[in-house]
């Protein structure tokens, strides 16, 4: 489990906004692939580690505006568990994100690269953190989301 904390330079609103979606996901936790939206409540995971794909299923079970949003897994084969929490701080004008993130196997122990990937986790949430962070406070965080899907057009083209 990795439990981290990072100022982010903006209202917490805004910062509850840009993070209270999993399909932004991807554009700052840099080890998963793609989020998919089923319904309000329920998303699909997908990333690769070590040549395999992993898939998962989450809802979300608890979304308490502008204070806390968490979600765990409900199928697939690795366990996701995750808890944002947002506080105000300098009257408002920044704001503190707590983030913990957990991953577990479901079929007992984990091979090499998924046991590496969860060992990882604590030091690669700071680097997710600061990259969500630059993308917010730049307001580059929908620019990401163009980007990604230029890229995804000029491959197919």
């Amino acid at each position: 489990m990795a439990h981290e904390r990072i100022e982010v330079d903006l209202p917490l609103a805004k910062v509850y906004e840009l993070l209270c979606n999993p399909v932004h996901f991807p554009k700052f936790l840099h080890r998963i692939d793609k989020v998919d939206k089923v319904n309000s409540q329920t998303f699909n995971y997908i990333t690769t580690i070590g040549g395999e794909e992993f898939q998962w299923t989450t809802n979300i079970i608890d979304n308490l505006r502008n204070t806390r949003f968490a979600w765990i897994t409900i199928n697939g084969n690795l366990n996701q568990t995750g808890t944002i929490r947002f506080t105000p701080l300098s009257n408002g004008e920044k704001t503190r994100v707590d983030f913990s993130l957990d991953y577990r196997t479901f079929f007992g122990e984990a091979d090499v690269d998924l046991a590496s990937f969860i060992e990882d986790l604590p030091s690669q949430l700071i680097k997710d953190l600061q990259k969500f962070k630059h993308l917010a406070e730049t307001d580059t965080f929908k620019d990401e989301e163009t980007e990604s899907v230029n890229a995804e057009t000029e491959v197919t083209a």
